[in-house]
């Protein structure tokens, strides 16, 4: 028998477990794959997200093992509060048993009780969660490609270009003062990002939105560096690197983005190849960076690939659409 347990919070005992089937999925699914520490989840799991909550739910046995896991972000800022995002992983001792099922089940009535319209997650190409979503009626909207940049053999030629009109300006954790209505204003071009078929929604930055989201990744022990180019009075671009709590060789990519007026000029390369000289000076034990780029965002791939970014990997997005009555 399977007992699938909700709750608003996990504790440090449920953490434990939530890492060792998580830890135990990501080796059989995707073994090339650092693992997360416990560490890394617990802080997941615990610290508050940026515009969102949270519910979870452990599956677990009649002799006490837990067999699985999921948790739902639940989006609450106005652009987004049609939104929940699942996540969910079963032990692979476990699967094949009705256990993801099960889970996925209790997350669906809660974001129909919460009167949610869409409901999104991902899988890995080819895996069984691949499978899963597809036998379960969710259908797929997105599709996006994991690249890896061997940040020793980069080409950063494109850091030491000029650009007469503009300046590159670097911070650690919260943007500065000065710089947090402009930096608000160009993340707001973030949401012309493609999105394939996803029931996404827009997200509105403010100045306090921007810091907040600082505060979050702060609060999990990460690290977050920005590099941006400033010109013609405002923020022209910008790009982000976050370096997880305890992490040794890989930084993720977060957000990249140029302000459409100024698109055109050759600013996105300059802010990443001028990010990744950063990342040699600063963290020279960073030794690769992962991106994931929608297919279909063809500029920026041509970006990371002319840095030298390489494929390594492939997920989908899936949706589940929700009635609303």
């Amino acid at each position: 028998m399977i007992h699938i347990a909700p709750s608003s919070q996990v504790s440090a005992e449920q953490a434990a477990s939530w890492h060792a089937v998580l830890a135990a999925s990501l080796a059989r699914d995707l073994p090339d794959e650092p693992r997360p520490t416990p560490e890394q989840v617990q802080a997941q799991l615990t610290a508050a997200g940026l515009d969102s909550r949270r519910l979870f739910w452990l599956a677990t046995e009649s002799g006490g093992a837990v067999a699985g896991v999921a948790a739902l972000r639940l989006f609450t800022s106005p652009g987004q509060d049609h939104l929940a995002e699942l996540d969910l992983h079963v032990h692979p001792d476990r699967r094949r048993s009705g256990t993801g099922s099960l889970l996925l089940d209790a997350a669906v009535r809660a974001a129909k009780s919460e009167r949610r319209r869409s409901l999104i997650t991902a899988a890995a190409d080819g895996g069984p969660g691949d499978a899963f979503c597809a036998a379960r009626g969710l259908r797929r909207v997105l599709t996006l490609d994991h690249l890896l940049l061997d940040v020793a053999q980069a080409d950063d030629a494109a850091a030491g270009i000029e650009h007469p009109d503009y300046e590159l300006v670097d911070w650690t954790g919260t943007v500065p003062g000065e710089l947090a209505e402009a930096f608000a204003a160009a993340k707001n071009a973030m949401n012309d990002m493609p999105t394939g078929d996803m029931d996404y929604g827009d997200q509105a930055w403010t100045a306090d939105r921007v810091r907040a989201m600082a505060d979050v990744l702060a609060d999990r022990g990460d690290l977050l560096l920005t590099t941006a180019a400033l010109g013609k009075g405002e923020m022209a671009g910008y790009t982000e690197i976050v370096i997880r709590a305890g992490e040794t060789r890989r930084a993720l990519q977060y957000d990249t983005a140029v302000v459409p007026a100024h698109r055109g000029h050759g600013l996105g390369l300059w802010v990443k190849a001028a990010m990744v000289r950063r990342l040699r000076a600063e963290h020279p034990g960073i030794a690769e960076i992962e991106t994931d780029n929608a297919q279909d965002n063809t500029h920026m791939l041509a970006v990371n690939w002319r840095l030298g970014f390489r494929s390594h990997r492939r997920t989908h997005q899936y949706q589940l659409d929700l009635p609303t009555a």
